[in-house]
């Protein structure tokens, strides 16, 4: 069989999600929060609406890993003065330092993913991967 696209990135993606859980579950991380951690290290105070949309994931899906990572102690939920329904996620001391350690994680299987490629070579995948992933997202919705 002829290597293609989907297989390819698949295997990665399931590859890559293996090795970051195996390496993280020491930490006591499930799945959903390594991404979710990496995420509000940028964006601590967002609001659930953009964590699930800045982690690829179903809103309810995000509810879900954030009750887990509340009722763990990895971040704290507090209302946002003068609107009690919105509700914005933060991280906790225990978080932070978790979110340290998947970025740690990250970062060494991410050198090892991209071994054997220059820099240029890189940087060049990685925006090749922006384009897809922007191309997919505009067809989200569409009839499947």
């Amino acid at each position: 069989m002829e290597p293609n696209f989907h297989y390819q990135i698949m295997a990665a993606h399931t590859d890559l999600q293996k090795k970051v859980l195996a390496r993280l579950r020491k930490e006591g991380l499930t799945a959903g929060q390594p991404k979710v951690l990496d995420y509000l290290i940028e964006h601590n105070g967002a609001n659930q609406k953009s964590i699930a949309f800045g982690c690829h994931m179903e809103p309810a899906s995000a509810s879900s890993v954030l009750a887990g990572m509340e009722q763990s102690g990895l971040i704290c939920r507090r209302a946002e003065q003068g609107d009690r329904r919105s509700l914005r996620v933060y991280l906790t001391a225990l978080g932070e330092e978790k979110a340290k350690t998947v970025q740690q994680v990250f970062a060494r299987l991410e050198e090892q993913a991209l071994g054997g490629l220059d820099s240029k070579q890189r940087q060049e995948l990685i925006g090749l991967l922006v384009r897809v992933a922007e191309n997919l997202r505009d067809m989200k919705g569409e009839a499947e």
